[in-house]
């Protein structure tokens, strides 16, 4: 059974930081693309952040030169580290992995909120 366990959100104020993580088990396949999602109150779920099996990265627009996407393949785990943290950052995170072949995990969600 496919797990992916995410860890590390919480209430942080503006300018804090935090370090989300996100650990994958029970996958057979070969694990491609780790990454963050994120969905606000009445909103689409976004991309945040999407790593490589190589450790290539891209980021959304709005977090670049704030968050860092790094992963253990070791570990089968993908982390999100967030500084300078503002109010708009506030949401549910989702881990999200994709496999060779393609099948695509989601986790439960863990809740981010920036206090102004």
């Amino acid at each position: 059974q496919v797990q992916l366990v995410e860890s590390g959100g919480g209430l942080v104020q503006a300018g804090g930081s935090l370090r989300l993580s996100c650990a994958a088990s029970g996958i057979i396949f070969s694990i491609n693309t780790m990454g963050w999602y994120r969905q606000a109150p009445g909103k689409q779920r976004e991309l945040v952040a999407v790593i490589s099996s190589v450790g290539s990265t891209n980021y959304a627009d709005s977090v670049k030169g704030r968050f860092t996407i790094s992963r253990d393949n070791a570990k089968n785990t993908v982390y999100l580290q967030m500084n300078s943290l503002k109010p708009e950052d506030t949401a549910v995170y989702y881990c999200n992995v994709n496999t060779r072949p393609i099948y695509n995990y989601w986790g439960q969600g863990t809740q981010v909120t920036v206090s102004s």
